[in-house]
């Protein structure tokens, strides 16, 4: 099996470790504040991270930019641990993608893309019928993870054809944001020994494998793909709730979490209109993923032209075929 084959395990393996981190983060409230459990991931994952990569600081404007957005999205994203100390993690999961959904229905006119959006919407209009209304603090705090989360994957393809350790450095600069806050929840508590082994095992198990497999992943398949993947994710993290948290939802909020996760894989997964064929990477390829070495398409041989004494070598074929507008 070679690693374009294997890519799709990389995603389903971050899909799987992040949602069980997740739940032992969630446990981890019995000892720290959600601030003070962010913090020790992000601090945690921050130096595995950097320990392994050994980054070099970037040196242009470019990227630092890169860094300092792609940190400050994935700082965002933590705000789904606030949201779980009032929501299921199968729910906080499904808001949560939300983010991701939005990005991939905006701008399109694709009359499709309207229904993957009001099976979204029925599935939001679902999710809080069954236990009563979901409580308004965890909800905003969930969307507002979502939104961040629209942010890390867009910015996930830069980050992913960028330096190798982009992605450390962007960590750090996550855990540098979420300080302040971790110190003023949780103070000394962060520096306890059960405290510090709980937050190493969350760092390593939604933090450094997940964003590692994540950009691996995105070297080797399309975004689209990579976005179906982890549409999975509510439904993983609301089996990772109810085996590890014993978080028991009724069937309505079920129902909604298969109409978020079908809404959003359909949503990524639906080919463009035929008219809108993407544009040819420079070796030739469509589509092909961002860091991917690209495959030219398959062309008879030609036989070489002969060469002549003093000629140079001889040429190598027909110049490649101008970009087409816009592209």
């Amino acid at each position: 099996m070679d690693l374009v084959s294997r890519a799709p395990l990389l995603v389903l393996a971050s899909v799987v470790s992040v949602q069980v981190g997740q739940a032992f983060g969630k446990r981890a409230f019995d000892l720290l504040e959600p601030a003070g459990v962010v913090t020790l991931r992000l601090g945690l994952a921050a130096l595995v991270l950097l320990a392994v990569l050994r980054p070099r600081p970037p040196t242009d404007g470019r990227g630092l930019g890169l860094v300092v957005a792609f940190g400050t999205a994935i700082a965002g994203m933590n705000l789904v641990y606030p949201a779980m100390r009032y929501l299921p993690l199968g729910v906080a999961m499904s808001l949560l993608l939300l983010g991701p959904l939005t990005v991939a229905l905006a701008g399109s006119r694709r009359p499709l893309d309207v229904g993957w959006a009001l099976v979204a919407g029925a599935g939001v209009l679902l999710i809080g019928d069954g236990g009563g209304p979901l409580p308004v603090a965890g909800v905003l705090l969930a969307l507002g993870a979502g939104v961040a989360m629209g942010c890390y994957l867009l910015l996930s393809r830069r980050a992913g054809t960028a330096a190798p350790g982009t992605l450390a450095l962007a960590v750090a600069w996550a855990a540098v944001l979420s300080l302040p806050f971790g110190i003023s929840a949780s103070g000394t508590d962060l520096l306890r020994p059960s405290a510090l082994a709980t937050g190493l095992l969350v760092a390593v198990l939604s933090a450094v494998l997940p964003y590692s497999l994540d950009l691996a992943a995105l070297r080797r398949l399309p975004p689209r793909t990579v976005g179906v993947l982890q549409s999975l994710e509510p439904v993983v993290g609301a089996l990772a709730g109810l085996v590890l948290l014993a978080e028991v939802l009724d069937g309505w909020q079920w129902v909604a979490i298969a109409c978020i996760t079908a809404a959003s894989a359909g949503a990524v997964f639906t080919p463009p209109r035929a008219g809108g064929t993407r544009c040819p990477d420079r070796g030739g390829t469509r589509g092909s993923a961002p860091g991917a070495r690209a495959r030219p398409s398959p062309s008879p041989r030609s036989p070489r032209p002969p060469r002549t004494p003093g000629a140079g070598p001889a040429p190598r074929g027909a110049p490649p075929p101008p970009r087409r507008a816009g592209c």
